[in-house]
C-alpha cells in the first residue's frame, strides 16, 4: 500500500510521520539514505543468526552482485564511448598510444582505445601560415641588393609536424634566410633587377622546400612571392637612371625587331615578283622567237617553189599591214613623178562642208569622182608592182 493512500499509516517515504509535524530534517535523511546503500553493498556481512534468518542474508547477497554488476557495466560502456571521435575534412587526426605515435586518420569518424591507453591530437592540415622576410643582400658581382619575399606554407605530414621537429615553424623561417642569401648572392644584380625575378622566386621555393624534407618537418612549402628587388636608397636614383636606359635599349631593339619583320617579307615577296616576271619573260621571248622561226622556215619553203609569187604576196601583206592603221590620203598626179600628199583627215576635222558642195548633184560628181578614183587607184597598183620587181 502506498504511503499516500487512505490508511497508508500516515508515513512518508522516508520513514517518517506525516502528521501536522514540520519538515524532515536534512541529517536525518542523509543518514537514512547512507543506510541504505550499505545495506545494499555491504550489509551480507553481517552473520546469519544477526538481524533474520539464512534466507534474508542471501537474496540481500544477490541483489548486491547485481547492483555492482550493473553500475560496472555502465561505467564501461560510458568509458568506451569516450573513444569516439570526428576528424573534419581540413583536419587529421593523430592517435597516440601510451604517449607514443600509433597512426594518423583522415576524415570522417573514429574510434580509439579511450584514455588513459589512447589520446588524439587533431591537426588542421588545410590552414595556410605565412611570413615575409626582408633583408639587404650581396649579389654575385659585388653590389647590394634589397630583397623582400613572402612565404606561404601548410602542414603536409601530421606525424612529422608534430614528432620530428620540435619548432617546424622557426625552422622554415631559418631555412628560408639561408636559401635566399645563397640564391641572391650567386646572381648578378641586373637578372634580379630585371626578368630573373620569377625564376628566382622558383628557385628559393625548390630549395626551401627540400631542406624542410631533409628535416622531415611535415610542411609543404606553397608558394614564394618575391618583391621587386631595390637598390640601397643612397645609389637609387643611378640605378633608376641605369633600368631607364635598360628600357630604352629594349625599346628600340623590338622596334627594330618589328621593321625587320615588316620589310623583309616585302623585299621577299619583291624579289620573288621579279624572278616569276623574269621567267616568264623568259619563256614568252623563246616562244615569240620559235615561232617566227617555224614561221620563216616556212615562208622560206613556199618560197622556193615559187619566189615571184610569194615576193609579190609578202609586200602586199606588208603594204596592207603599214596603211591598213594609216589615216593618210595618197594621190598620184598625172603630169608628175611626184607624188602629193593631202592631210584630207586633219583638213575634215578642222573645216565642216560647205552648202554649195553638199547641194551639187551628184551626176556632175560621180564620173569625175570615179575615173579620178579609178586612174588614182591603177596607178598605185602599178606603182606598187614596179616597186616589188625592182
Amino acid at each position: 500500500m502506498a504511503w499516500n493512500e487512505p490508511g497508508g499509516g500516515n508515513k512518508d517515504p522516508w520513514g517518517g510521520s506525516s502528521g501536522n509535524q514540520g519538515p524532515p530534517d536534512l541529517d536525518e535523511i542523509v543518514r537514512k539514505l547512507q543506510e541504505r546503500v550499505k545495506s545494499l553493498l555491504g550489509g551480507v556481512g553481517k552473520p546469519n543468526g544477526s538481524g533474520g534468518g539464512s534466507g534474508g542474508g542471501s537474496g540481500g547477497q544477490d541483489i548486491s552482485m547485481r547492483t555492482i554488476g550493473v553500475i560496472v557495466a555502465v561505467v564501461f560502456v560510458g568509458w568506451l564511448f569516450t573513444g569516439i571521435y570526428i576528424v573534419d575534412p581540413a583536419e587529421r587526426g593523430v592517435v597516440l598510444r601510451f604517449g607514443s605515435y600509433s597512426k594518423v586518420t583522415e576524415p570522417g569518424p573514429h574510434w580509439r582505445i579511450p584514455w588513459p591507453i589512447e589520446t588524439v591530437q587533431i591537426v588542421n592540415v588545410d590552414e595556410i601560415s605565412s611570413f615575409s622576410h626582408k633583408a639587404a643582400m650581396l649579389t654575385q658581382d659585388e653590389n647590394i641588393v634589397d630583397v623582400e619575399l613572402t612565404v606561404q606554407s601548410r602542414i603536409q605530414d601530421a606525424a612529422n609536424y608534430l614528432f620530428q621537429d620540435q619548432t617546424p615553424e622557426k625552422t622554415l623561417r631559418d631555412a628560408t634566410e639561408t636559401v635566399v642569401r645563397k640564391t641572391i648572392g650567386g646572381s648578378k644584380l641586373d637578372f634580379i633587377l630585371t626578368e630573373g625575378r620569377s625564376a628566382i622566386a622558383a628557385t628559393i621555393q625548390q630549395r626551401v622546400q627540400n631542406l624542410m624534407d631533409s628535416y622531415k618537418t611535415g610542411l609543404l612549402v606553397t608558394s614564394v612571392n618575391m618583391q621587386p628587388a631595390k637598390p640601397p636608397e643612397q645609389v637609387k636614383e643611378a640605378f633608376d637612371d641605369a633600368i631607364k636606359a635598360r628600357e630604352d635599349k629594349e625599346r628600340l631593339e623590338n622596334q627594330a625587331e618589328a621593321y625587320a619583320n615588316e620589310i623583309l617579307p616585302q623585299a621577299r615577296g619583291e624579289a620573288a615578283r621579279a624572278v616569276a616576271d623574269a621567267k616568264a619573260y623568259r619563256d614568252r621571248v623563246i616562244a615569240e622567237a620559235e615561232g617566227e622561226a617555224s614561221r620563216f622556215k616556212a615562208v622560206l619553203f613556199e618560197y622556193a617553189k615559187a619566189p615571184s609569187v610569194t615576193r609579190e604576196r609578202l609586200y602586199l601583206e606588208t603594204m596592207e599591214q603599214v596603211l591598213g592603221e594609216s589615216n593618210k590620203v595618197l594621190i598620184d598626179v598625172p603630169s608628175g613623178n611626184s607624188l602629193m600628199y593631202l592631210p584630207l583627215d586633219q583638213l575634215m576635222k578642222q573645216q565642216p562642208p560647205s552648202p554649195r558642195t553638199s547641194m551639187m548633184p551628184s551626176s556632175e560628181s560621180t564620173p569625175t569622182g570615179t575615173r579620178s578614183g579609178s586612174g588614182a587607184q591603177a596607178r598605185v597598183r602599178d606603182t606598187s608592182r614596179e616597186r616589188g620587181v625592182r
